[in-house]
């Protein structure tokens, strides 16, 4: 398998169908074989029956159905665990970003392990951008990172760095540092962003910066004890 796209959704139903005819356009352009693996994280509002449904026309498609909604670190992990591309993308089920700008990311492989997107001009409002912007800068203090836009959602791996991190609960908005820090080369690349069409964001900014703050710490005590040794030859 060349290439896989990893989407965790929950309650996405209205985006579902046209998450699938987007990725599929972009990609049979350039790509004999792909898969794209939607983790459903616990939805109630019809996403499951969509997927169920979406899946007996479409011979790329993999679905997994967690049994209550466990958080976007646990559906991803899911997804990475299940994925066979050499190449592994990380995407929302939202539509904000585009996956055409998945072959903007791919021309910095095979030079860097991980490419992380950068949304150059967030299109879901000035709060959430300034938060995080915020966010992102306390962070990168804490870690001693500088990527400026971990939460994009846009993210470009080969398959043995996603073997070699274990995922905790929040640990999708760290996987570039995490990556650093296992010794993988990592570059930000600028990509577009758009407002939502369907649906509601499911984070809000005070309850997902609490959160964050506590998790930035958990990050920054893993740095501090990272394993790298090597075997003698």
């Amino acid at each position: 398998m060349e290439i896989s796209i990893v989407i965790p959704v929950f309650n996405e139903k209205d985006n579902i169908y046209p998450t699938i005819k987007k990725v599929k356009k972009a990609l049979e352009k350039k790509f004999r074989e792909f898969e794209l693996i939607f983790v459903n994280d616990g939805s109630f509002d019809g996403t499951k029956e969509l997927l169920n449904k979406a899946k007996k026309e479409y011979s790329f498609l993999k679905i997994y159905h967690l049994t209550k909604n466990n958080g976007q670190s646990a559906a991803l992990d899911v997804g990475f665990s299940k994925a066979e591309g050499d190449i592994i993308v990380m995407m929302d089920g939202d539509l904000q970003t585009d996956p055409e700008d998945i072959y903007i990311l791919l021309k910095y492989m095979p030079e860097y392990d991980v490419v992380n997107g950068k949304r150059t001009k967030r299109e879901d409002g000035f709060r959430r951008a300034f938060a995080s912007k915020i966010g992102n800068g306390f962070r990168n203090l804490i870690t001693g990172d500088n990527i400026s836009d971990t939460g994009c959602p846009l993210k470009l791996f080969k398959k043995e760095v996603l073997k070699k991190i274990k995922m905790f609960d929040g640990m999708h908005r760290f996987l570039p540092t995490l990556a650093k820090y296992s010794g993988f080369k990592v570059i930000e690349i600028p990509v577009h962003h758009y407002d939502r069409i369907f649906g509601e964001s499911k984070y809000k900014n005070f309850g997902r910066a609490i959160k964050g703050i506590k998790d930035v710490f958990a990050v920054r005590w893993m740095k501090n004890r990272v394993l790298n040794w090597e075997i003698e030859k």
